[in-house]
């Protein structure tokens, strides 16, 4: 996986929300979609994008799909600006 497909799940003003609401812990599909005011399928597809850049995993348990931020993407693209800023000193 490459930046450039992370970057362009973050571009998306949604799905840096959804990213946001995963920071404190796992969360189902129908919490993450009663946050907005969007159909289940248009954040079914936010999910899928971010799920794609691998910026979240899904578990199903039981009924119910429940997503999490998957932290070592997060902390890739960290580690990458933090390359770049300490370059420029």
């Amino acid at each position: 996986m490459g930046f450039q497909e992370t970057f362009k799940a973050l571009s998306d003003p949604t799905r840096r929300e959804i990213i946001t609401l995963l920071k404190d812990g796992k969360m189902s599909a129908g919490e993450i979609v009663s946050h907005f005011s969007m159909t289940n399928a248009t954040i079914s597809h936010h999910l899928s994008v971010l799920k794609q850049a691998d910026l979240i995993s899904d578990e199903r348990i039981g009924k119910h799909i429940y997503y999490e931020l998957n932290t070592s993407v997060i902390d890739e693209i960290i580690g990458w600006i933090t390359s770049l800023r300490k370059g420029n000193e």
